[in-house]
């Protein structure tokens, strides 16, 4: 492996060089010089003999020179090594604290040049925000303009932030405003340009985690309330193993004979599997809701409302909603208002919308895992990026409990022996529930710590508690810290902290509290200043008085200027400028003196509470320790009690345990078990590895199909003169139902030839019975000439009703019927794809069997778009109010 970094390092030793030279020429640059460089490398782009490739070095130079202005910080060859990466459309494999952020602002500087736009896309609207800050202090130094869309925008908003060089955005928002632009009745509704690059951020956690269930916009459709009630009553009353199976690999439920018989006697029904009896799916999600999903692990209540916890990032899922009937059953669970169930308007797999780039690259800490994936699915290699400084930490072998009782209870006992000790402690746990009962018995303990998970009134915290977890004494309880997207540094983050005080302070005097607040207890003893407190007092706040309506984000919006000189220049802030300049000088001399005391105690200690079921997860909670070659250790706490021991078997070293009769408070410790770990975790990924290949492999079907029709549907939206495709399909709708007339009998071809002229609505005084002794290839001629006549007449009645009445009407019934048909289809679709499974039992192929039966659904949606567009076109009734 070692190998592999250095050859990769070697490769580009060269173009790194070129760079650096670059670089040193243009830091003697002026401000307005530098400005000029965007322009002049757009215009080197333009000549016909130069690519990107030709002006790699001197953009990235560029792009390096602008990060050193705005933050002071001179970009290492391995950060440069990784914008190459990204830049060349690979994965970069870069670790905790190694700077990714800044990493992405040279190879999206480069592409921007391009004048196509480029997307950055992250896991949450809080990174999005935090670097489309960071990346408009940059740019402001190269003329780049910086969009950012978050959720609140409406679409007239969203399409100037698309519109400009580089965007930063969340995966989920570009899905839906992708599903959005081709559902818009108008062409100004839309606000995507074509995809050409994207950087993604966390890609492991996008591409490969989320991308097990497709993003869908819903409709709503009628409610059922009281079925959903009487299935959870129901499944309340049926036993486990008796009534039903469960199988916790796959999260499903298989209702037993006598499971059957019981629901059937309940609703008083006769075949619970009749196709007609929508009670199985209604059970099926309420037995679901009742094994799988429990409140503060899955989910939380808020407001009254079910809102989804993400499994990998512990974050609350604003919006989102299981689909298919779930989240009503777990509404009925948890006796909440039941809201409408919906129906899929459009929908689209991460997969698929990713692969719609020209350039697709992303980085992440932790990738190697699914190499293969990668690569098959996307086309894109992992290539690890060697850090600035060895890393150090010490990954300790995990030590397996009996019970989870004892397993707890060793966690509480090594936080309280850490705290004694004084070393920064963070204790990764799965879910909301664990996390809160290792907060209560830490508080028996008597042991201070800091709670961070979906909660709200801990989720507001994060920055704040981030930025403390390296400091002494710190313990911090955490869900899955994967994508937090902010570093723990050891001894505290001087930055943050002074932001933090500001603010406090800020707040304190203003309209928030009356009372004003001590100040030397927003931080531990070790971080008091009789200087800082002094400083603080300084601070001028009569822009508060200024404005009645000051909010937290307004100051938190203010801090930011002040922080980063992006502000109006006048005495007040100015003055403050300075003030938090000598606030952010003193916490640096503070937390760096606490730094060295930490680097002595051996560092950041992690505890892993349970093992995950991706390997990545745990690699990203070690990863927080040990970052730019800081000591530091990492140790996994388990049972046989846990998830991953449980469904993949932990049978054998329970019989190991008992055999060598270990206490239940004694823990194995051995590198063969944490291998034999590692094993089972490898299990798990390959299953849901073809869970999303499945998943990807049917999807690529309707894939096809939702491109050629989306395509259809842009050329439509695009064009001003659509007689033409209106005329093309009456054409078509002609030949497919003159088909099959010459093979056919005399009564078929007259029920042919009336079905055809009432579609067309043609009026003729021949008679059908006439029109039969015809050649096929003349009453096709014949055919095509009366559709003309008809609608030239059905024009210009309707341009006598209204002048270009008819144009808005053909684009009004060709996007409704296309919009319409397209959703019955994927219903269809996904009806097909619940049945098509059965097929294997016949020695079949599901998935040919679903490609011909989707073939087929295709070819039936498109004949209906048709003939339902000119049978509206011809038929409809208008009243024009005048």
């Amino acid at each position: 492996m070692l190998n592999i970094i250095n050859n990769t390092l070697n490769k580009y030793k060269k173009v790194i060089k070129t760079i650096n030279i670059y670089a040193e020429k243009i830091e003697k640059y002026n401000d307005a010089q530098l400005k000029k460089q965007t322009q002049k490398l757009k215009k080197n782009l333009k000549a016909s003999n130069i690519n990107s490739h030709d002006i790699l070095a001197e953009a990235f130079a560029t792009a390096k020179e602008a990060i050193r202005r705005a933050t002071d910080i001179t970009l290492f060859d391995v950060q440069i090594l990784g914008a190459i990466i990204l830049n060349n459309g690979h994965i970069a494999e870069m670790k905790t604290g190694e700077g990714k952020t800044l990493v992405a602002i040279l190879p999206a500087y480069l592409n921007a040049l391009h004048e196509k736009g480029v997307h950055i896309l992250t896991v949450n609207t809080y990174l999005a925000k935090r670097d489309a800050k960071l990346a408009q202090n940059i740019f402001n130094f190269l003329d780049i303009k910086i969009g950012l869309v978050t959720p609140e925008m409406d679409y007239i908003s969203r399409k100037i932030q698309y519109n400009c060089d580089i965007t930063y955005n969340t995966n989920s928002e570009l899905g839906f405003d992708y599903l959005r632009d081709n559902m818009a009745i108008d062409i100004d509704q839309t606000v995507q340009r074509n995809f050409y690059f994207a950087i993604v951020d966390e890609v492991d956690s996008i591409l490969i985690d989320e991308a097990r269930t497709p993003l869908i916009i819903s409709g709503v459709t009628k409610q059922n309330n009281t079925k959903y009630k009487a299935a959870d009553k129901l499944a309340n009353i049926l036993e486990s193993f008796k009534h039903y199976e469960i199988d916790e690999k796959g999260k499903n439920i298989i209702l037993t004979e006598e499971g059957i018989v019981k629901c059937e006697k309940s609703l008083n029904i006769v075949n619970l599997y009749n196709i007609n009896n929508e009670w199985i799916k209604y059970i099926i999600n309420a037995l679901k809701a009742k094994e799988f999903f429990f409140k503060d692990r899955e989910y939380i209540i808020r407001n009254s409302e079910v809102t989804i916890v993400d499994e990998f990032t512990g974050r609350i899922m604003e919006g989102r909603r299981w689909s298919e009937g779930l989240h009503q059953a777990i509404e009925a669970k948890e006796n909440l208002p039941i809201q409408s169930e919906n129906k899929t308007l459009a929908s689209i797999t991460y997969q698929n919308l990713f692969l719609l780039y020209e350039k697709l690259s992303g980085m992440t800490g932790t990738a190697k895992t699914e190499e293969s994936e990668f690569n098959k699915i996307y086309q894109l290699s992992v290539i690890e990026i060697p850090t600035n400084k060895k890393c150090i930490r010490k990954d300790l072998p995990d030590l397996v409990y009996k019970s989870e009782y004892y397993k707890w209870q060793a966690i509480a006992n090594e936080c309280f022996d850490m705290y004694q000790m004084g070393k920064p402690t963070l204790i990764g746990t799965t879910n909301i529930d664990k996390s809160e009962l290792l907060a209560k018995m830490l508080d028996n303990l008597q042991i201070p710590y800091n709670l961070l998970n979906a909660k709200q009134e801990n989720a507001t915290r994060e920055a704040e508690i981030i930025s403390q977890a390296g400091q002494r004494y710190s313990i911090t309880i955490s869900t899955n810290m994967a994508g937090r997207g902010t570093d723990i540094i050891l001894g505290g983050n001087p930055i943050a902290m002074a932001k933090m005080m500001i603010k406090h302070y800020i707040k304190s005097m203003g309209k928030f509290h009356k009372a004003k607040i001590n100040l030397n207890n927003i931080h531990k003893k070790l971080y008091k200043s009789e200087k800082i407190n002094y400083l603080i007092n300084q601070i001028d706040i009569s822009f508060l008085k200024e404005d009645n309506n000051t909010s937290e984000t307004k100051i938190d919006t203010y801090i930011e200027q002040i922080a980063n000189k992006n502000y109006p220049l006048n005495k007040i802030n100015e003055k403050n400028f300075q003030i938090y300049q000598n606030i952010l000088k003193e916490y640096t001399i503070l937390c760096n003196k606490e730094k060295e005391k930490v680097i002595t105690l051996g560092g950041l200690y992690v505890i892993g509470t349970e093992r995950h079921e991706s390997r990545r997860i745990d690699n990203q909670l070690k990863g927080r320790s040990g970052r730019q070659g800081d000591p530091g250790k990492s140790r996994f706490f388990l049972s046989l009690q846990d998830n991953l021991f449980r469904i993949f078997g932990g049978e054998q070293i329970t019989v190991l345990m008992n055999t060598l009769k270990i206490d239940d408070n004694t823990p194995i410790e051995s590198i063969i078990l944490t291998k034999s770990l590692n094993s089972a975790q490898r299990k798990v990924e390959g299953y849901f590895y073809d869970i999303r290949k499945q998943l990807f492999e049917y999807d690529e079907v309707i894939n096809s199909q939702r491109q050629a029709l989306y395509s259809e549907r842009k050329k439509i939206l695009r064009s001003i003169f659509i007689r033409d495709c209106i005329i093309e399909y009456g054409e078509n709708c002609i030949d497919e139902m003159l088909f099959f007339y010459t093979s056919a009998d005399s009564d078929t071809k007259y029920k042919i030839l009336v079905r055809i002229l009432k579609l067309l609505n043609i009026n003729t005084k021949l008679y059908i019975n006439e029109l039969t002794k015809i050649e096929a290839t003349l009453i096709k001629s014949f055919l095509y000439e009366q559709l003309r006549i008809s609608y030239d007449l059905r024009e210009n009645y309707l341009e006598q009703l209204r002048p270009g009445l008819i144009r808005k009407l053909e684009k009004y019934y060709l996007l409704q019927q296309i919009d319409q048909t397209w959703q019955d289809h994927l219903e269809k679709m996904n009806l097909l794809k619940e049945y098509i499974g059965w097929r294997s039992y016949g020695q079949q192929d599901p998935l040919i069997e679903y490609k011909n039966e989707a073939f087929n659904l295709f070819i039936n949606m498109v004949t209906s778009i048709r003939q339902n567009v000119i049978y509206l076109l011809m038929r409809s009734r208008l009243i024009i109010n005048i």
